[in-house]
C-alpha cells in the first residue's frame, strides 16, 4: 500500500515549485530567457525575436527578471547611451528545466494530436 503523505510533506514539496513558478511564471519570461540565451542583447532584438510581445510588457518582464538575478542590465557609456541585457550565471541553471519543459511539450503535443505533421516539423 502506498504511503499517505501528510499536509506538511505536501507543502514541503510544493513550496519550491511555487517559488520557481513565481520567478518564471507567465507567458513571456521563459521566452525572453531563451531569446537572451540565443544571443539577443538589445531591447529591440529581444522584442523582435518574440512575436506579439509588446515593449511595455518586455520592459516589465526584464525588470522582474533582473530583480530575480536572471538578467543583468548593462548601460554602455556611448552616444546615445545603449543598454544591453545578458543572462546571468544563475540563468544557466534553468537550462535543464527549459530542456525538460521542451521535451514534455513535444511529448504532450504528440499525445494530444498524434504524430506531428510535416507542417509542424518545419515550424
Amino acid at each position: 500500500m502506498e504511503k499517505q503523505h501528510n499536509h506538511k510533506d505536501c507543502m514541503q514539496a510544493l513550496k519550491p515549485v511555487r517559488d520557481t513558478l513565481d520567478v518564471i511564471n507567465g507567458k513571456w519570461k521563459l521566452q525572453i530567457i531563451i531569446s537572451l540565451n540565443a544571443g539577443n542583447r538589445r531591447f529591440t532584438e529581444i522584442e523582435r525575436s518574440i512575436p506579439k510581445l509588446t515593449s511595455k510588457v518586455l520592459a516589465k518582464e526584464l525588470k522582474e527578471l533582473e530583480q530575480n538575478s536572471l538578467v543583468k542590465r548593462v548601460v554602455k557609456d556611448t552616444y546615445p547611451v545603449s543598454i544591453e541585457y545578458f543572462p546571468t550565471e544563475h540563468t544557466k541553471t534553468l537550462g535543464p528545466v527549459v530542456e525538460s519543459l521542451k521535451d514534455w511539450g513535444e511529448n504532450h503535443r504528440k499525445h494530444i494530436f498524434g504524430s506531428p505533421t510535416e507542417a509542424e516539423k518545419s515550424e
